[in-house]
């Protein structure tokens, strides 16, 4: 995948408006499911207190997390170069807060900005790994001490007990959202299905595959946990995303450690399939956004005109027309919250939160409530006002990264699973109609 650093700008006149919903209206293969990471770009890290060689050490401590995030892989924090990077890490910072619980720990959260981040990889020769990313579903079977069980989810997350099961979903739950990796677990109704077990322990997936049908993925992965003296070793095979069907295996000293190896080495493996060359980044950074109530072709043109005339767009393009949802590919300047910023002010493009209810139902990490907000952030409130925000209402470590299902067909899936930047969905609203009398 190449990324010109100048793009044509697309500005076809209405007979090519309509040969373009008329050439992709019929192309609607069958819907599968992706996953946004929102947070992937912001962190939490423990400070020392709030005097500037404490700040220094947070912002590099937390840019370093966001690098391995973004990279696939905690090698990057070995290349020639990051260690410059990351000194001057306060130049990729947009904002922060610093909140210090009841007994007096300080912790700092911040968020770096996307592009920025991304050009700073680039330039150390390490891939990037977009936001949108697959959903493993993972079929995890532990034996301890002769006993085999399942560890399921339930419809408040990957938690599902406080027992065995509930250690083991819990650590699966940190380890990938440390690394930005959206993993889901079996729903609990599954949770004796002793032949199901069996079959999980012996990687047979034809089961496993059928049991799997009601609930999303893109990736199926069958884990086999064990036990042998001190050490602990996970051995697994996946299905889907054209990915390695052999058998993978690490080993650790606690179950936290070897959910930990186990997540990032599934992250290596789907940073290497799909994270973009640092060559192929480029300066200018392009987003799709997918425009839904798209109804006529004065619609597209209003649309389109209405992108092009935002002050950090560059060049719009139509890429993709299906039914009355228009995907546009928008090349920008700047960071991406200004842009959207931008659309923000004009009342026609209404968000659409890709979120759903499913996203608790079939065992994702739900969202975070966050810490009680310091101090609202508005447009053009930058890092220097967040700097003064502390808090003293005792909250805990704040989870950062929300996993937002986007249903998409299976072209556009892999589509998003090869983009940098997260897709944005709205909804086109055209302003009402104004008649002589004043009346809408």
């Amino acid at each position: 995948m190449s990324v010109p650093n100048q793009i044509q700008v697309l500005k076809p006149s209405p007979a090519l408006w309509l040969a373009i919903f008329c050439a992709f209206m019929f192309a609607m293969p069958a819907p599968v499911v992706a996953v946004t990471v929102t947070g992937l770009y912001s962190v939490e890290v423990p400070v020392s207190g709030s005097s500037p060689k404490a700040l220094t050490q947070g912002y590099a401590d937390g840019l370093s997390r966001v690098f391995v995030r973004i990279s696939g892989s905690r090698e990057v924090l070995a290349l020639d170069g990051v260690q410059a990077v990351l000194a001057d890490a306060e130049s990729l910072l947009l904002s922060y807060q610093i909140l210090r619980g009841a007994s007096g720990d300080s912790r700092m959260s911040m968020t770096f900005g996307a592009v920025g981040v991304n050009r700073a990889l680039a330039s150390l020769g390490a891939p990037v790994w977009g936001a949108n990313r697959p959903l493993t579903l993972a079929w995890v079977a532990v034996e301890d001490r002769g006993v085999r069980r399942l560890v399921v989810g339930t419809g408040e997350g990957l938690l599902a007990d406080a027992g065995e099961a509930g250690i083991w979903s819990s650590a699966f739950a940190r380890a990938a959202r440390e690394r930005g990796l959206p993993v889901s677990l079996p729903p609990a109704q599954f949770g004796d299905n002793r032949e199901l077990l069996s079959d999980i322990w012996g990687q047979f997936t034809g089961r496993v595959r059928k049991a799997s049908e009601g609930v999303e993925h893109d990736v199926l992965a069958l884990v086999r946990v064990s036990r042998s003296g001190g050490q602990w070793r996970a051995g697994w095979v996946f299905e889907g995303a054209r990915l390695d069907s052999s058998e993978e295996s690490v080993s650790a000293g606690t179950r936290e450690a070897l959910a930990e190896a186990l997540v990032n080495r599934w992250a290596e493996l789907y940073a290497n399939r799909y994270a973009v060359a640092a060559g192929e980044v480029g300066d200018l950074p392009r987003i799709d956004i997918v425009l839904r109530g798209v109804a006529s072709v004065a619609d597209y043109g209003m649309a389109s005109q209405v992108l092009e005339g935002l002050t950090p767009v560059v060049s719009v393009g139509a890429s993709r027309v299906k039914g009355e949802q228009l995907t546009f590919r928008v090349a920008f300047s700047g960071e991406l919250d200004q842009l959207r910023e931008y659309i923000a002010l004009d009342s026609r493009f209404v968000p659409v939160e890709s979120e759903s209810p499913e996203s608790r139902s079939r065992g994702l990490e739900p969202s975070a409530v966050p810490a009680k907000p310091v101090q609202a952030q508005t447009p053009g409130n930058g890092a220097k006002a967040a700097r003064e925000a502390v808090t003293e209402d005792g909250a805990a470590e704040q989870a950062v990264l929300a996993y937002q299902p986007s249903p998409v067909d299976e072209e556009e899936a892999e589509q998003a699973f090869e983009s940098l930047y997260q897709v944005l969905y709205y909804l086109w609203q055209p302003g009402p109609v104004v008649v002589n009398d004043g009346r809408q």
